[in-house]
């Protein structure tokens, strides 16, 4: 997708980098959450593919990922989700994109129509989903200087910085925590499109 169109946007195309935040240690899960697979797919390839459809290209933040385009957390590993938000961020800035939208590898699923409902005037969030969001890259020097004047790498403590919008989604999207939840989900596969 060359650019992510925004209705009743003065810019009508602006280019969107899609951020799979993948960095996590997945405690609750037991093993890497990232490779346990859903219909046979491992979650972060549901992620990617999700997301691809909202984005011109799409970055995996905190691991390598063969094939792709895979960024280390900035400014250091192990900062959790901001590490590699702020690795998208400072990528999207130096290649022209006009911010990120990102999305948990935990989370195989990303509504096409969600990406126009958070694009646009500042930082946005999927109530209840803090790491479904939009970043405008005008953010990254703020999340640079909070990583480095912080021990608080929680997502509360960013978003009381970003101050950004919360969207109303309706239908609730999978996130993936812990085997059970992988587990009802599978049982309610393939009704995982978020449309309810």
């Amino acid at each position: 997708m060359a650019a992510t169109t925004i209705p009743g946007d003065r810019q009508a195309q602006r280019r969107i980098l899609g951020a799979v935040l993948a960095g996590g240690r997945s405690r609750r899960f037991g093993s890497d959450k990232a490779l346990a697979e859903l219909d046979g797919r491992a979650l972060i390839d549901r992620a990617i593919a999700d997301l691809s459809a909202s984005v011109e290209a799409v970055a995996v933040c905190g691991r390598e990922v063969a094939g792709r385009l895979s960024l280390p957390d900035r400014p250091r590993a192990d900062l959790g989700p901001l590490g590699g938000l702020n690795a998208a961020l400072h990528h999207a800035a130096g290649h022209g994109y006009a911010g990120v939208l990102s999305t948990g590898c935990d989370m195989p699923v990303f509504p096409a129509r969600l990406a126009a409902m958070l694009v646009g005037e500042g930082a946005a969030i999927v109530e209840g989903q803090h790491l479904v969001g939009y970043w405008p890259v005008a953010l990254a020097a703020a999340l640079d200087a909070h990583l480095a004047a912080s021990d608080d790498r929680s997502i509360r403590a960013w978003l009381a910085l970003a101050r950004p919008r919360i969207i109303a989604f309706g239908a609730p999207l999978p996130n993936i925590n812990t085997p059970a939840d992988l587990a009802a989900l599978e049982q309610e596969w393939p009704d995982t499109d978020g449309t309810g």
